[in-house]
Order: C-alpha cells, then sequence, then structure tokens
C-alpha cells in the first residue's frame, strides 16, 4: 500500500493488510473517513462488490491510487493559480 503514504490524510497499519476493508455478509466494503471541514467528518462505505478478500484489496489499493492522483492534480492547479496571482 505504498500510495496510501503519498495522502496524508489516510492512517494505515502496516502489519494489517485489510485495513479499511470491512466485511459485510461475505461482501467486502471499503471504509473511510473524510473530513469536509475542521468540524465535521462523514464516515463512507462503498461496496468493493466482490466476496474475495484478494480482489478486494487491489481495488481498494487502486481507489486509493486514484485519490492521490486526484489529490496531486488539485495540489498541481492550486499551485498554478497561486503562482500566476
Amino acid at each position: 500500500m505504498n500510495t496510501l503514504t503519498i495522502l496524508p490524510g489516510i492512517r494505515v497499519h502496516a502489519e494489517n493488510e485489510n485495513h479499511h476493508l470491512w466485511n459485510n455478509h461475505g461482501i467486502w466494503f471499503l471504509h473511510y473517513t473524510v473530513h469536509p471541514t475542521p468540524f465535521t467528518k462523514d464516515r463512507i462505505r462503498r461496496s468493493l462488490g466482490t466476496k474475495d478478500v484478494k480482489i478486494a484489496r487491489e481495488r481498494r489499493d487502486s481507489f486509493f491510487a486514484y485519490l492521490a492522483s486526484e489529490a496531486t492534480k488539485a495540489a498541481a492547479a492550486t499551485a498554478r493559480k497561486a503562482f500566476a496571482a
């Protein structure tokens, strides 16, 4: 889970390879928390659509890789705006 180290707000316990995964009656879900404001938080659960934990780990990792790429794009856009001003 190297991608997770790129995102500063995601906490990962290296010894737990199923971190952020939750099994609900045989179907694996991605479970994480976002903080839209400093005073609120939302717990998000997204179905990974599989009963296989290995596939669930792959889908979790690809989702967090996508989040990392979006965060990088947003940071670059913000830097461009600050430089232009």
